[in-house]
C-alpha cells in the first residue's frame, strides 16, 4: 500500500492533507522520515509516527476507553460533552462509533469501532455478549433481590413497560449496598431498572467487562488504548493461532 493510502484509511485527513504530512516530513517509520507519498509499503505489522505520536496501522479501529462521567455516547450529544471528544482526531475521522451506549452518569468499559460488523455482532441480542456492572444500591442487597435478579423481573416504565421477564446471567452481593450483575441484553436503562423491579435503586453504575475483555487497572477515566489482535478474536468468538 502507498503511504499517502496509509494515512488516508487511518484518518489523518483528506488525501491532499496526507501527502503534505509526508512531504513535510512529518511521518516517520523506523527512525526515519518518509518523504514519498507513493513509496510503497507492507502494512502487517506496521508502526510509525505522525508528528511524533506512534500509531499503529489498523485495518479496522477497536478502542477500549474508559469512560468518565459526564459523557454522552450519542453521535449527537445534548447538554454534556460527547464520548467522542476523548477521541483523537484521526479516529473521530474514520468514524469510529460507540458499540452500545453508557448513561451519562455510568463510568467504565466502553468499545469504540468503524468495524460494522463487530458493531452487529456485540449489540445484536441474539449473540447474547455478556456486560459486567459493579452497582451501588441506595438500600441494602438482600438475598431476596439476588433471587429475584436472577429469576427474572419485568420492566416497568422509561419509556414504556416491557411485560417479558428479564434475569440476569449472573448476580451477586459484594458488598452491603453493592452488587456485580452480568447481563445478556441490552435495553434501555437496565440495570436501574431491574434494581428497581427489586425494590432498590441504582445510586451509581460501573460497567468493569465486555465479553472477556476487563476494563485495564492502570487505564484513568477519559484514557483509551488499542484492543489487541487477542482481544478482538475473543470477542468474535475465534482464536488466535501463532
Amino acid at each position: 500500500m502507498r503511504w499517502s493510502q496509509v494515512l488516508f484509511s487511518q484518518g489523518f485527513g483528506t488525501r491532499r492533507e496526507c501527502e503534505a504530512l509526508l512531504r513535510a516530513g512529518r511521518v516517520q517509520h523506523a527512525g526515519r522520515p518518509v518523504e514519498d507519498p507513493d513509496a510503497e509499503v507492507d502494512t502487517a505489522g506496521l508502526e510509525f509516527e505522525v508528528e511524533g505520536r506512534a500509531w499503529p496501522y489498523a485495518e479496522s479501529a477497536l478502542i477500549l476507553l474508559h469512560k468518565p462521567a459526564g459523557y454522552e455516547c450519542s453521535q449527537r450529544p445534548g447538554a454534556s460533552p460527547g464520548v467522542m471528544t476523548l477521541m483523537p482526531p484521526p479516529l473521530r475521522q474514520r468514524g469510529v462509533q460507540a458499540v452500545g451506549r453508557l448513561d451519562v452518569d455510568t463510568t467504565g468499559l466502553l468499545l469504540l469501532t468503524d468495524d460494522g460488523q463487530l458493531l452487529h455482532r456485540l449489540t445484536s441480542p441474539k449473540h447474547h455478549v455478556p456486560k459486567v456492572y459493579e452497582v451501588s444500591a441506595k438500600h441494602p442487597v438482600s438475598d431476596a433481590q439476588i433471587a429475584q435478579l436472577l429469576a427474572g423481573v419485568v420492566l416497568r416504565g422509561e419509556p414504556r413497560d416491557d411485560p417479558a421477564p428479564v434475569r440476569a446471567a449472573a448476580a451477586e452481593r459484594t458488598g452491603e449496598s453493592t452488587l456485580r450483575l452480568t447481563l445478556t441484553e441490552g435495553k434501555y436503562h437496565q440495570v436501574k431498572r431491574m434494581l428497581a423491579a427489586v425494590g432498590n435503586r441504582c445510586e451509581s453504575l460501573h460497567r468493569s467487562a465486555i465479553g472477556t475483555l476487563q476494563l485495564p487497572v492502570d487505564l484513568a477515566p477519559g484514557q483509551w488504548r488499542w484492543v489487541d489482535e487477542a482481544g478482538r478474536a475473543a470477542l468474535q468468538g475465534r482464536t488466535v493461532t501463532s
